[in-house]
């Protein structure tokens, strides 16, 4: 007997899927994540709650990069270049343990670039007092954005 392998709604292998694309795609569009959840019949409901989940991964993203730039800061750290993420930093360790709990996936070097660039842009915005903005954070959203890279093809595969 034929068997449908639509699922009807996201389990917590998605959800541990949607982490581990979070390593190159923090925008990733709808054409991305049909690509990536072809076994999930896609309704207005399943759309929501992948958008959500990719914005909750953001904000855990974004707190992150503010706590430590702010921290650098305090400790009156007096260049950007001086701050940068490596595989042994403090912040590489948090953001692993967040979307890669089980470390059995290696996190691609353009993260850690990523991750990079995004601590610089807000210790920068914060050194210059744009913090005082409402807004400011905008600005760093818009540059991270376009750091996006593709999704390897084992995603879609699997």
């Amino acid at each position: 007997m034929y068997t449908n392998t639509i699922n009807e709604g996201l389990t917590t292998n998605h959800l541990k899927k949607a982490k581990l694309m979070f390593f190159y795609t923090r925008y990733p569009s709808s054409h991305v994540l049909k690509m990536c959840f072809s076994d999930v019949q896609f309704t207005r409901c399943i759309t929501s709650q992948l958008i959500k989940w990719f914005s909750n991964f953001r904000e855990f993203f974004y707190i992150q990069m503010e706590k430590f730039a702010r921290h650098a800061v305090l400790q009156r750290v007096t260049d950007a270049e001086a701050l940068t993420v490596g595989r042994e930093s403090e912040l590489f360790r948090v953001l692993n343990l967040h979307y890669n709990k089980t470390s059995d996936f290696q996190v691609p070097d353009r993260f850690l670039e990523v991750a990079e660039i995004t601590l610089r842009e807000f210790y920068v915005a914060i050194c210059l007092g744009k913090d005082q903005d409402p807004a400011w954070k905008k600005a760093i959203y818009r540059v991270i954005s376009k750091l996006d890279s593709d999704v390897p093809t084992h995603f879609i595969l699997t």
